[in-house]
């Protein structure tokens, strides 16, 4: 007896099978794609500016440290 795991692979053997699928599945991604698209260029931003913060910090720190050799 064939297993699951062995019918869907038999299954997906199939071009056209592959192709319906694909056809199926492609308005789901493109809906949840569409809904979080928003909050994907927030967290973006969000790391771009987190970028500048820290290197801010480390310019800051670095700063710090040599005017304390100094003395």
């Amino acid at each position: 007896m064939k297993s699951l795991r062995d019918i869907c692979f038999e299954l997906f053997k199939n071009e056209d099978i592959k192709k319906d699928v694909k056809d199926m599945i492609k308005p789901v991604i493109q809906f949840i794609y569409n809904e979080m698209y928003i909050y994907l260029w927030f967290i973006c931003i969000y790391h771009v500016i987190f970028i500048v913060i820290v290197l801010a910090n480390l310019y800051l720190l670095l700063k710090l440290l040599h005017s304390r050799k100094i003395n």
